[in-house]
C-alpha cells in the first residue's frame, strides 16, 4: 500500500465507519423480510469484515519524532525511537531517508558520523509485518536554540494543520501570573467550529495546573514560576473537537522547554579531610575538591573556579580542576600538624557576579623522621660497685619531637665508645624512650676506677627531610671498691706436658693475687675440675703434679688440649677460679693395629686372588703413618705383599690354594720402626657370585638353602617341641594331693599362744617337738631348752624353729627390725595334706614322731614349692598388731579359751586367710565341748 493511499484511507476512514455502518444496520433490518435470507447474510459478514479492516489500519498513530540535541553529535549518538502506537502489526524494517542518520533494528535512530547541526528533518519509512509502509517525520532541533519551528506530523492531512510548536519558559519568571505562552490552533478550525483541551504533565499530572489553555481561543498559559532543576521540560498533548465532542484533528504533541536562569550556586560534594607527608616535595597532590552546580550543564552556570583563600605559602589550588598541591618542601608537622584551609568555589567562570560557596578542608602532615633524639644534659655521671654483673646503672632521658609511639619517636641507644671489652649493654624503656645502662660483666677498680663512655641515640628509621645527624652524649662512670677474692694473672694458665710422664711429676704452679695488695700470702689452692683425675694441687703452693697417667689418645683430650679449673682461696674465705689447659704432646706409645685381622680372600677361575690389610696408629705423626709392612720370619711363603700404602698393603697369593683358613704373620711398624708381629687369618673360600663387581663366598647361599632332609629335620624337631610343651602344662596343670595329718596326737587340740616365741607352759612333752639343729635340743621325746623360758624369744640371725603340734605343723618366725617383732607363720591345718590314713595314737614313741615328722616335713616342702592358686596365704612375712578395743571379730586370743560357752559361728565370717586359724578354734571348741 503506498503511503498516498494510506493517507487517503485515514482520511475517509472514519466516513467509510459511519457510512457502512448504516448499511450493514439496514441490510441486517431487511434480511428478515426477503427471500434471500442466505445472501443478505453473506452480505452483512462482509461489511463487518471491512470495518474491522478499516477500523484496525485507523487504530495506528504515527506521530513526528521531535527531540533536541547538541549543536555537535558524535558518531554512534542515540537519537530517540521510532515505534508504531497502536497498531497491531509491528515494524519489522526501517530505512531513513537521511544518509547521516541509520535505524537500528529496535527503532533506534543514531548518528552514522560526526555532525554538527542547528535544525535537521528528515523522514524514517517504516514497514511492518503485514508489509504496510508508514512513514515517520523526525525533526531535530539545538538544545541552545531559544525558539524552535514546528515540524509537520507525520501522516500530513491535505487539509489541517497544527501550528507552531515547540515553545519554553523562563524558570523563575517573576509575578503576574498567567502568563501568557502561546497560541495553538489547527487548519480544522477553517471547517468546524472547534475547542481545544491539554492533558498530561503540568496539566493533568505532577504539577498540576501549571499550563492552563483558553478553550476556545488556543491561547497556552503558565500559571506560576517554573523550576529548571525540577522540572527542565514539559511534555503534553492538545486536542482539537468540534461542537458535538468530536475530534477534528489527530492529537498534537507540545514540548514547553524551561530555560535555565542562574539560580543555583556551586556545591561541595565528596570529603573534605586531606593528609601529606611533612617535608614533602613542592607539587605533591594533596587531593582534589570536588564541586557541582544544579544549573544546566555545560554552560557558563555551571562553569566552576576555585580559589584558596589562606595557607596560600604552603598549598595552590588549581582554579578550574580543583587539585590541591604543596607549594613549598618545608611543611613541619611539629610546628603545625593540621592546616585549615578555606576554599571558594564560584560560578561564570569566576565571575564577580556569579554565585558562590565557601568551605573550610582540614590537611592533615602526617610525621617523618625528621627529628633525631636530644639529650637533657651535656654529660651524664653514674657509679656502679665493681665486679657487679647484670645490674642496671643509670638512666638516660632523650627527647624527641616525632610522633609519640612511632619508629620515628623510638630510641636506639648505643655504648659507641669505651665498650671494647664488652662490659656495658644498653635497652630503652619502652614506656619512657629512656636508655638504660647495664653491666654485664663486672668491672675492676684496681684496674679502671674511672670508666669513660660514649652514648649514641638513634631511632627505629633512618632521618629523612634535614641534615641533622644522630647525636651523642659523654659519661663518666665511677667503679666503687671491694674487698674481692683473689685473682689469677693471667686467667687461664697453659701448659705442656708429655704423655705418660711419671706420676708426681710437677708440670706447672698457678698463682693468685689479692687484688688489694697484690700479693698471694695465705691464698689456698684447691681443684674443681679433673674429668680424668690426673693432676692434683699442692694446697699451700699451687703446684700442679700429675697423679695418673696422662694420656693423649684419651677421649678426655679434645685436639691435644685437657683443661681443669682451680680455686684460690684467701683468709676472708672469698675466692677466685682459673682455668688452666695442658697441651699434651705424643709420645710412640701406640702400635699399628691391624683393623681387620680375619679377612676373607675369594678364589675364581684358579685365579691367584688377595685382599686389602689396613693399619692404624692412634699416635699421630711422626710416631704413626707411613707404616712398614714386612711378611713374619715364620711365613710358609704362600703369600706376597705388593701395592703398599701409607697405612695399607694388599696380601696376595704367592700360589693357588685350596679353601681353608691361613695364618699369616705380618710385621706392622710406624715410621719410627715401633710395632709388633700380627697374625692375620685369612680364609680362603671359592667365589659364588659377584656384587658390585666384587666376587661374594658362597657360604652365604649355601647355609640360606637347604634340603629336602634338613626341611624334614626342622619339621620333625618342631613338633617334638611341641610335644614336650604340651606334656609339661599337664604335669604342672594337674593338682597334687594333699596329705591330711592327723590331730590325735593326745595333745587335745589345744591353741597354742602366736605371741610367744616359745610354747605355753600347758604344752608337755609329747604334744611338742622341735626339729634338731635349730636351738634346742630333744631328750627322751621332751623338749630341753633354756631359750624357751622365755616369754619373747628372738632367734639370732633369723632363723627359723618349726613346731609340731598335734600332728600339724606349725612354722613361726620371728625378725627384729628396731623395737618391734614381726611375725609370720605358716599353715596349721588339720589334715593339711588330705591323708588320713596317716594317724599315730597318742602315745606313739619319741622316736616314730620324728620320723613321722620328717615324712610330714619333706611332703611339706613339696608343697610350699608348689605354686597352685588353692593355697590359702603366701609364705611372706606378715606384721600383726592387737586389733584393740571395738574389733568386730575380738581378740584372737580368745580362741584359746576353754569351756567358754559362747558360739564360734563368727568364724565363718573371718575370711579365706583366716580359714585355717578357724578351724583349729572349731575344732578346739568342739573337744571341750
Amino acid at each position: 500500500m503506498s503511503a498516498a493511499l494510506r493517507r487517503a484511507q485515514r482520511t475517509l476512514s472514519q466516513h467509510v465507519w459511519e457510512i457502512d455502518a448504516v448499511k450493514c444496520s439496514a441490510v441486517q433490518r431487511n434480511s428478515t423480510h426477503t427471500h434471500g435470507r442466505m445472501y443478505d447474510r453473506a452480505l452483512f459478514a462482509l461489511c463487518l469484515l471491512t470495518l474491522v479492516l478499516l477500523q484496525s489500519a485507523a487504530s495506528c498513530e504515527v506521530r513526528p519524532v521531535l527531540a533536541q540535541v547538541p549543536k555537535r553529535l558524535p558518531a554512534g549518538y542515540v537519537i530517540s525511537e521510532v515505534t508504531l502506537k497502536g497498531c497491531a502489526a509491528k515494524p519489522v524494517a526501517f530505512t531513513s531517508s537521511d544518509p547521516d542518520f541509520a535505524v537500528n533494528t529496535d527503532g533506534s535512530i543514531i548518528t552514522v558520523h560526526g555532525l554538527e547541526i542547528t535544525t535537521k528533518q528528515f523522514s524514517v519509512l517504516v514497514q511492518d509485518e503485514n508489509r504496510l509502509d508508514w512513514r515517520v517525520d523526525i525533526i531535530l532541533s539545538c538544545k541552545d536554540e531559544l525558539s524552535q519551528k514546528s515540524s509537520s506530523a507525520a501522516h500530513k492531512r491535505t487539509k489541517r494543520r497544527w501550528r507552531p510548536l515547540p515553545f519554553s519558559v523562563v524558570e523563575n519568571d517573576i509575578p503576574p501570573f498567567p502568563k501568557q505562552l502561546e497560541r495553538i490552533a489547527s487548519d480544522s478550525a477553517v471547517n468546524y467550529s472547534v475547542y481545544y483541551e491539554i492533558s498530561g504533565q503540568g496539566v493533568t499530572t505532577d504539577p498540576k495546573g501549571l499550563f492552563i489553555l483558553s478553550k476556545y481561543s488556543g491561547m497556552l498559559s503558565v500559571t506560576r514560576a517554573v523550576d529548571r532543576e525540577q522540572y527542565p521540560q514539559f511534555n503534553f498533548i492538545a486536542r482539537v473537537f468540534d461542537l458535538s465532542g468530536k475530534e477534528t484533528d489527530q492529537f498534537l504533541p507540545i514540548t514547553v522547554n524551561v530555560e535555565d536562569q542562574n539560580d543555583n550556586a556551586p556545591e561541595f560534594i565528596g570529603g573534605r579531610f586531606f593528609t601529606v607527608e611533612e617535608r614533602c616535595r613542592a607539587g605533591t597532590v594533596i587531593g582534589q575538591v570536588n564541586a557541582t552546580d544544579k544549573d544546566q550543564a555545560n554552560t557558563a552556570r555551571t562553569l566552576i573556579k576555585f580559589t584558596l583563600h589562606n595557607a596560600t605559602d604552603m598549598f595552590s589550588i588549581g582554579p578550574s580542576n580543583g587539585i590541591i598541591t604543596a607549594k613549598t618542601n618545608t611543611l613541619d608537622r611539629e610546628a603545625q600538624d593540621k592546616v585549615y584551609v578555606e576554599i571558594e568555589i564560584r560560578d561564570m567562570g569566576g565571575d564577580p557576579n556569579g554565585l558562590f560557596s565557601r568551605g573550610t578542608f582540614v590537611i592533615t602532615l602526617t610525621d617523618v623522621n625528621d627529628n633525631a633524639p636530644t639529650f637533657k644534659e651535656k654529660l651524664y655521671k653514674a657509679k656502679v660497685q665493681e665486679n657487679q654483673e647484670n645490674v642496671l646503672v643509670t638512666r638516660i632521658p632523650v627527647e624527641d619531637k616525632d610522633l609519640v609511639n612511632t619508629p620515628n619517636w623510638k630510641a636506639l641507644f648505643e655504648v659507641t665508645k669505651g665498650n671494647e671489652s664488652g662490659n656495658f649493654r644498653m635497652e630503652t624503656d619502652p614506656k619512657t624512650n629512656e636508655g638504660l645502662l647495664y653491666v654485664i660483666k663486672g668491672l675492676d677498680f684496681e684496674k679502671t676506677p674511672l670508666v669513660n663512655l660514649e652514648i649514641t641515640a638513634r631511632n627505629e628509621v633512618p632521618l629523612v627531610g634535614t641534615d641533622t645527624k644522630w647525636l651523642s652524649v659523654p659519661l663518666e662512670l665511677s667503679v666503687g671498691d671491694e674487698d674481692e677474692g683473689p685473682e689469677f694473672n693471667p686467667d687461664i694458665i697453659y701448659l705442656k706436658v708429655k704423655e705418660n710422664v711419671a706420676n708426681g711429676t710437677i708440670i706447672g704452679t698457678c698463682k693468685a693475687l689479692d687484688p688489694e695488695n697484690k700479693n698471694s700470702n695465705g691464698i689456698k689452692y684447691y681443684k674443681m675440675t679433673d674429668p680424668g683425675n690426673w693432676i692434683t694441687v699442692v694446697e699451700n703452693t699451687g703446684e700442679l703434679k700429675t697423679a695418673n697417667t696422662i694420656d693423649r689418645e684419651s677421649p678426655l683430650v679434645h685436639q691435644d688440649m685437657y683443661n681443669i679449673t682451680i680455686r684460690a682461696v684467701d683468709e676472708s674465705k672469698k675466692t677466685g677460679k682459673g682455668m688452666v689447659i695442658i697441651q699434651i704432646e705424643d709420645v710412640n706409645d701406640n702400635m699399628p693395629v691391624i683393623l681387620n685381622p680375619n679377612p676373607i680372600v675369594c678364589n675364581k677361575d684358579d685365579k691367584l686372588s688377595s685382599v686389602l690389610v689396613e693399619a692404624v696408629d692412634m699416635d699421630k705423626s711422626p710416631y704413626s703413618t707411613p707404616f712398614i709392612f714386612e711378611l713374619g720370619a715364620d711365613h710358609d711363603g704362600k703369600w706376597k705383599l705388593k701395592d703398599a700404602t701409607a697405612s695399607s698393603v694388599v696380601l696376595e697369593q704367592a700360589e693357588a690354594m685350596p679353601t681353608g683358613l691361613y695364618s699369616v704373620p705380618l710385621l706392622v711398624k710406624d715410621l719410627q720402626g715401633f710395632g709388633k708381629e700380627q697374625t692375620v687369618n685369612v680364609r680362603v673360600c671359592t667365589c659364588e657370585r659377584e656384587e658390585y663387581g666384587m666376587g661374594v663366598c658362597g657360604a652365604r647361599s649355601a647355609s640360606a638353602s637347604l634340603g629336602s632332609l634338613g626341611i624334614l629335620a626342622l619339621v620333625l624337631s618342631g613338633l617334638l617341641l611341641l610335644l614336650l610343651s604340651l606334656l609339661l602344662i599337664f604335669i604342672c596343670s594337674t593338682r597334687r594331693e594333699k596329705l591330711y595329718i592327723s590331730d590325735d596326737t593326745g595333745t587335745g587340740g589345744m591353741l597354742l599362744k602366736s605371741n610367744t616365741e616359745a610354747p605355753g607352759e600347758e604344752v608337755k612333752d609329747g604334744a611338742l617337738m622341735m626339729i634338731p639343729g635349730v636351738g634346742a635340743e630333744v631328750v627322751d621325746g621332751s623338749l630341753q631348752s633354756g631359750l624357751m623360758e622365755s616369754k619373747n624369744m628372738t632367734l639370732a640371725s633369723g632363723r627359723y624353729g618349726q613346731f609340731f603340734q598335734g600332728g600339724g605343723m606349725y612354722n613361726t618366725t620371728n625378725q627384729g627390725f628396731g623395737t618391734e617383732n614381726f611375725y609370720s607363720s605358716g599353715r596349721f591345718e588339720n589334715n593339711l595334706y588330705g591323708n588320713n590314713t596317716l594317724q599315730k595314737s597318742s602315745n606313739m614313741s619319741a622316736q616314730d614322731t620324728w620320723k613321722t615328722n620328717g615324712f610330714y616335713l619333706d611332703r611339706k616342702l613339696a608343697y610350699f614349692g608348689d605354686e597352685e592358686e588353692g593355697r590359702y596365704a603366701d609364705d611372706l612375712l606378715k606384721t600383726y598388731g592387737d586389733e584393740g578395743m571395738g574389733s568386730p571379730a575380738g581378740s584372737v586370743g580368745c580362741c584359746s579359751l576353754l569351756g567358754e560357752p559362747e558360739s564360734v559361728d563368727f568364724l565363718n565370717t573371718l575370711g579365706p586367710k583366716f580359714k585355717p586359724l578357724a578351724d583349729i578354734c572349731y575344732t578346739t571348741n568342739r573337744t571341750g565341748n
